[in-house]
């Protein structure tokens, strides 16, 4: 078997394992190499696997629908806001921002189109799961998204994101725990000034799991995923994130590992992932990960390689 493993079972619970700082090793048979120019060859996601799915009907709001149960749109501040708890969306092409503000929602096979601050924003919310959904700016300049997912707060707990298509965006997602995986986050929008993030996750200490994504920043900054704290410092501990099996490409370093400005790191792993050079020969413009502190209690970086030759890239 020359392509790696697509989500099961026994990935998942391999996953689970890393999660809690065990160990699972890749089951391939044989390592594939140039995934990048076609993700899902690999079994790695792109737009064949992720988004709303073709032939999926839409209704569009604010211009068919506005309103549902558990949701209303507000004209003023094109915004859908949702307020109940349990609500369900699906089949919606949305214009404007997706609020949630209310726990156990789902949001399914919807569109969110925005050119503002949020596509979707999470307010004090428990057991959100975003799933094969398709969150875009408006174009890649001045209308790209600033945040295609974020959880405003920080405070957020149990959110699942997969399986969605995201691109026009100066961050894709933002979260600082829960499970990201098997999402397409690629071509940023972008306005001068901006920093571009695939993942940005501002530290923090809870649980979070970001796997089997692909996520490619073809810009010479900032990053594909970055797990260091707003306002980094020995003060502000990072711990307990693994980041596993993604292919990743571009940013200034791909990854940035938690440990900026001497923030204390534990339980940091980052393990099986495969570093593209779509854009730079070394993933980022200036290597492929920095900040990552070998030395930290239970972190581990291992089975990392190059997509173009299955060769090990090794710790920063």
């Amino acid at each position: 078997m020359t392509a790696r493993n697509t989500l099961g079972v026994a990935a998942l619970a391999a996953a689970s394992a890393l999660a809690v700082g065990g160990t699972a090793g890749r089951a391939d048979a044989a390592v594939a190499t140039n995934c990048a120019a076609k993700p899902s060859s690999c079994g790695y996601p792109d737009a064949t696997n992720t988004g709303v799915p073709a032939g999926t009907a839409l209704k569009a709001v604010p211009g068919q629908l506005t309103s549902g149960p558990g949701w209303t749109w507000n004209a003023s501040t094109g915004t859908v806001t949702v307020t109940a708890k349990g609500t369900v969306l699906s089949g919606l092409a949305i214009t404007g921002t997706l609020q949630i503000s209310a726990s156990s929602v789902t949001v399914k096979n919807v569109q969110v189109t925005s050119g503002g601050n949020f596509g979707i924003s999470l307010a004090h919310t428990t057991g959100v799961t975003i799933q094969n959904s398709t969150i875009s700016g408006q174009n890649s300049t001045t209308g790209r998204v600033s945040y295609a997912i974020d959880d405003v707060y920080g405070d957020s707990t149990g959110m699942i994101i997969k399986a969605n298509n995201i691109s026009s965006f100066r961050t894709a997602v933002q979260v600082s725990t829960g499970q990201v995986d098997s999402n397409y986050i690629h071509n940023p929008g972008y306005v001068a000034g901006d920093h571009t993030n695939g993942i940005y996750v501002n530290g923090g200490t809870q649980p979070l799991m970001i796997w089997n994504n692909t996520i490619f920043d073809s810009m010479g900054q900032t990053d594909a995923i970055n797990l260091d704290a707003g306002t980094p410092g020995p003060s502000a501990p990072v711990a307990s994130k693994t980041i596993s099996d993604n292919l990743l490409a571009g940013g200034a370093y791909t990854l940035y590992g938690g440990a900026a400005g001497g923030s204390p790191t534990s339980n940091i792993v980052i393990q099986d992932n495969r570093f593209g050079q779509l854009y730079y020969p070394k993933s980022g413009l200036y290597g492929p990960a920095y900040y990552f502190d070998a030395a930290g209690t239970g972190n581990k970086w291992s089975m990392n390689i190059w997509d173009t030759t299955g060769q090990t890239v090794p710790a920063p």
